[in-house]
């Protein structure tokens, strides 16, 4: 197969937090049914990610994000890359935030059976790479009239919620 011609990426990011923003955002969607974050700023030091949520999560749910994720990065699954057509892409994988000229070849990226995501960004071997996810703060910004996230209707946004995490011992290679 001929090397496939993807968009350009406009940035690097560090490899364990952006693997570890994948399972975050795949635990936000299995527990509160929400879509991936909204905005995302991945960093070495601290990565943010915002949701749109009907409530604010309780401190016994964030809790439970945190010992989620460390689950997934404990689990020590494989991270692999797929380059796929347009008509090959699986249903649970959503195009909306593709750029308008994104190329037909994508290229999707899987932390084991956990999750799969159009995306160009560098990630981990393994998970166990990420290091312990910690949940450094979190906080809650009310709006009844965000109509970013209407996907479902019986359960429409109303507020954003903002998770700061950090990444303690990472694998030494990156």
């Amino acid at each position: 197969m001929p090397e496939p011609i993807l968009n350009d990426h406009n940035k690097r990011e560090y490899e364990p937090a952006h693997t570890a923003e994948h399972i975050l955002n795949q635990t936000m969607v299995r527990m509160f049914g929400c879509e991936r974050s909204r905005n995302t700023h991945v960093e070495r030091k601290k990565s943010k990610l915002n949701y749109d949520l009907p409530v604010c999560p309780t401190a016994e749910q964030i809790a439970e994000v945190e010992r989620r994720v460390n689950e997934v990065i404990e689990a020590d699954l494989p991270v692999t890359m797929e380059y796929v057509t347009r008509d090959q892409i699986p249903p649970e994988v959503s195009l909306a935030k593709l750029p308008d000229d994104a190329s037909e070849t994508l290229r999707l990226v899987r932390v084991g059976d956990y999750d799969v995501c159009a995306c160009l960004g560098s990630h981990v071997e393994h998970t166990r790479e990420c290091g312990h996810f910690r949940i450094s703060s979190t906080s809650w910004t009310s709006n009844p009239s965000n109509p970013s996230n209407l996907s479902n209707p019986s359960n429409p946004p109303s507020g954003s919620f903002r998770i700061v995490f950090r990444l303690d011992g990472p694998s030494d290679k990156y």
